[in-house]
């Protein structure tokens, strides 16, 4: 293997083997493919072939490996494949004919999840041209890789985190650059009022525009009537798990909040997205009438109030499970999608510029008042889904939700009366906090301050 072998060249390789796994694969078979995997790879296949979630988990793989194999096909039949960051919409791209969209986030995740060393060879290697460690380990773990020349290159980038994510903005701007990759903007005004809406549907407007020029082609309003109507499923699905998770105990495993938005941010628009999202709700609805929970009781439900950690899901998603703490989503989960009307190409493209506005992130921490619309947004979903604590992951480069993480933390207690925890730690690098401390940290909070309630 070459010092810098490109992130998605080897995670394509790695779920290259989905195609080779049975359907309904057995525990001694799993135990067979468990013991030949790297000890990384090994660790996240365990957490996700639990009994409970193997089949969605064979689902999933199966999911992750077309949108690879997507990105891989059209670069081959001389398509676009477009990088964009995670709340950047993957159903805008899919209404193009030979357009495909490629996540940052997810690429570093997987990374993460899948490569023996997860992701830190090319954090290191961007840390080793001068970048600065506060950079986001979403999407430097990919764009590290990028950087390396050694990996397969987008055709362009969309960048759309301005004031929400200036690290992440930032980055991609330094990627298309330094290897001369087209960049198109999507602005986002802090203004929430009617004045800032409409300036922000003209950006979006705007970057549709570019886009057909970019790929040589106008908009077809069947092609787009067909992604955003799987859209329109997937979105409605999407509520009916959020109901699901209001009954106590939880019918809805853990893993399923990591889920939902892996399929969000990759194969939104598409049937697969929908499969999948059905199959979440149809499994969360038989787990509801058998009354299954993974521990003998549920002793406390959260709801992460950023984003969760991948370095170890096992050690952070199942590990929660076994020892009753339900996880009900996190930030990621906050994207509140809407149906949109089909009846025309301006009602679908003003209704995904509303969803565009309201990604996670976007709609936070690019509004007028970061604190108070986080603060809002978690408020009211701690409230909807009935939970008795929040958890702030404290993630290493997200200066902008640190600066106002005790500012939310004391308005939840007063409005929902419900603790969090403050955590530390790289939600993509195990180095900075391992996931033992952060176990600890979460069974002492249990035990000590949510229990005693």
């Amino acid at each position: 293997m070459k010092p810098y072998e490109g992130l998605i060249n080897r995670v394509y390789e790695i779920f290259s083997i989905v195609d080779s796994l049975p359907e309904r694969i057995s525990d001694e078979e799993l135990e067979g493919l468990l013991h030949v995997l790297p000890a990384d790879m090994r660790n996240t296949f365990g957490a996700f072939f639990a009994p409970h979630v193997r089949p969605i988990s064979m689902e999933l793989f199966g999911m992750v490996k077309k949108w690879l194999d997507g990105a891989h096909e059209t670069k081959r039949s001389g398509g676009k494949v477009f990088l964009v960051p995670f709340n950047f919409l993957p159903e805008v791209i899919f209404c193009f004919e030979g357009a495909w969209p490629i996540t940052s986030e997810v690429l570093s995740s997987l990374g993460v999840m899948a490569l023996e060393g997860q992701g830190e060879r090319y954090w290191d290697y961007a840390m080793g041209l001068g970048l600065p460690d506060f950079a986001c380990s979403a999407n430097m773990i990919e764009v590290g890789s990028a950087l390396t020349e050694s990996d397969f290159t987008p055709d362009a980038i969309i960048s759309d985190c301005f004031g929400s994510c200036d690290i992440n903005s930032k980055t991609h701007e330094f990627l298309a650059r330094y290897m001369d990759i087209p960049l198109l903007f999507l602005e986002k005004t802090v203004d929430n009022g009617e004045r800032g809406v409409k300036q922000y549907y003209k950006y979006f407007f705007k970057l549709a525009e570019e886009m057909e020029e970019f790929l040589g082609q106008e908009l077809d309003e069947e092609r787009m009537r067909r992604v955003i109507g799987n859209a329109n499923k997937a979105s409605e699905l999407y509520w009916e798990l959020w109901d699901l998770h209001k009954f106590k105990p939880c019918p809805v495993p853990n893993l399923f909040s990591l889920f939902t938005y892996a399929a969000r941010f990759t194969m939104w628009g598409t049937e697969d997205a929908v499969r999948i999202m059905q199959t979440m709700v149809d499994t969360a609805k038989e787990r509801l009438e058998r009354g299954e929970y993974p521990a003998d009781r549920e002793v406390a439900r959260s709801l992460w109030t950023y984003t969760s950690y991948y370095f170890d899901m096992g050690g952070l998603f199942n590990w929660m499970e076994d020892n009753g703490i339900t996880h009900l989503g996190d930030g990621l989960d906050l994207y509140f999608p809407e149906v949109v009307d089909l009846t025309s190409r301006e009602t679908m493209l003003t209704g995904l510029a509303e969803i565009a506005r309201n990604m996670p992130m976007t709609r936070q921490m690019g509004a007028n008042s970061m604190s108070v619309q986080w603060l809002d947004d978690v408020t009211w979903a701690a409230g909807e889904l009935g939970a008795d604590c929040c958890i702030y992951c404290g993630h290493h480069s997200c200066k902008q939700t640190w600066s106002s993480a005790t500012v939310v933390r004391s308005e939840l207690m007063k409005r929902q009366k419900i603790p969090t925890l403050i955590l530390q730690g790289d939600s993509w690098i195990r180095r900075m906090t391992p996931m033992s401390a952060l176990q600890e940290s979460i069974e002492e909070f249990v035990k000590n301050v949510v229990k005693q309630r």
